[in-house]
């Protein structure tokens, strides 16, 4: 690792932010071979159309946590075997049937909080979020599950939960910390004991013998990857949004107000994005000042590409700036201002707005995702109110690739309703 990738490994945001308006619109992290941060729309485009002509790396940080195998970073037929099992039950009217399951975690969680508790924000979305897609993922909830949800809790804390450790993990320790082989063995368990339940869990998806993926569960570390991957990246994302939307309607009460008389308009529990435009316009607002992830996944190239004026060779490693592209002049005026209204009645082209990433990578679950958001600020904004205990702790914190608010980020309840 140079300098360069040091500084951004160390001080990322900063080192970002620093280069927002760089003309150029990339960033040489690297020389032998290649490796570049990109932003720029034009080359964005090139990488999402030629994704199937690309290789994928993994992540090298995240890659000890979610292991070799994870679906994150496989590639060829393998890949599109996991996008045939999981893309259609997360997607269209087979997703909407995971609706009454969603609401009844998000209203669960709700039910348990009391007038005059003070809560940590992202604590709680997290909670809400990895409550949902354990259920999704591994079926009912009984006193096992909730037992190893703990303990996946307590080691993704270890591992991202503070950014000093994150990086003495990194640098000093060999690595993020793995899960256990007693953790590990407890998830595949649970997910081999929801095969039969309905509607069919997505671990049961993975783990039919007449599918695309036959043979899963007999392979060593396996499966085991994929659990681990479908638990953290459908809830750790999830919550960060759900959080940062939370909190900027709890900054500004015009906005909240006028949020709430669009959802008074609708009885339904899981509004459709068409029902709620301007809710939907804050969680899409919301994701582009604080994306899921600061970088979408690395894409490198199988032969040269004249790319950014220049030819590169084959190897030359490509990875997408999520956070600048979001934070350009002419893709967003005024692009550090919150400004909900720029999402009604219009819709930024790929690849100046990407949340989810995009080609053949973009994320399985992103119509989820905005599903679930909408139900829990739904949940939130209907049956109570709180109040910022102290909104200066609002600001951009890594937590891994995800940048969730400050786990000092409070508020408190000061009404419930049933």
């Amino acid at each position: 690792m140079n300098t360069t990738e040091l500084r951004m490994a160390l001080r990322t945001l900063p080192f970002l932010d620093a280069h927002r308006t760089t003309p150029a619109r990339h960033i040489r992290l690297a020389d032998d071979p290649p490796k570049l941060l990109v932003w720029d729309p034009e080359t964005i485009a090139w990488m999402f159309g030629a994704d199937g002509e690309l290789d994928h790396p993994g992540s090298r940080s995240l890659l000890p946590l979610f292991g070799t195998h994870s679906l994150l970073w496989v590639d060829g037929p393998r890949h599109a075997a996991y996008r045939r099992v999981l893309g259609p039950p997360l997607r269209g009217r087979r997703l909407a049937t995971y609706a009454p399951l969603i609401s009844g975690t998000v209203h669960e969680s709700v039910d348990a909080l009391r007038v005059g508790q003070t809560v940590a924000l992202a604590d709680w979305t997290r909670h809400v979020a990895l409550r949902v897609i354990a259920r999704l993922v591994l079926g009912d909830l009984d006193e096992r599950a909730d037992a190893a949800l703990r303990d996946f809790t307590s080691w993704i804390d270890d591992a991202l939960g503070s950014r000093p450790r994150t990086l003495a993990h990194r640098f000093l320790r060999g690595g993020l910390p793995r899960s256990g082989a007693d953790l590990d063995e407890r998830l595949v368990t649970l997910a081999r004991s929801g095969r039969t339940r309905r509607p069919a869990t997505l671990a049961s998806l993975l783990l039919d013998a007449d599918g695309p993926l036959a043979g899963l569960g007999t392979a060593e570390g396996d499966l085991r990857d994929q659990l681990v991957s479908l638990l953290f990246a459908g809830h750790e994302t999830t919550a960060s949004a759900a959080a940062w939307t939370l909190y900027r309607l709890a900054r500004d009460e015009s906005l909240r107000r006028d949020v709430r008389a669009e959802l008074d308009a609708t009885t339904d529990e899981a509004p459709s994005a068409s029902a709620v435009p301007l809710l939907t316009a804050v969680i899409s607002e919301a994701l582009r000042l604080a994306p899921p992830v600061t970088v979408a996944e690395n894409r490198r190239l199988r032969c040269p590409a004249t790319l950014l004026g220049r030819t590169f060779p084959r190897g030359t490693t490509l990875t997408t700036s999520i956070y600048l592209a979001h934070r350009q002049d002419d893709g967003f005026a005024d692009p550090l201002r919150f400004d909900p209204g720029r999402f009604l009645g219009r819709k930024p082209p790929p690849s100046h707005y990407l949340p989810f990433g995009g080609g053949t990578r973009r994320c399985l679950g992103s119509q989820l995702a905005m599903l679930e958001l909408r139900i829990i600020v739904s949940a939130v904004l209907r049956r109570l109110r709180w109040r910022l205990v102290n909104p200066a702790a609002g600001r951009l914190q890594l937590r891994g690739h995800a940048m969730a608010p400050s786990s000092r980020l409070r508020v408190r309840v000061t009404a419930c309703r049933d």
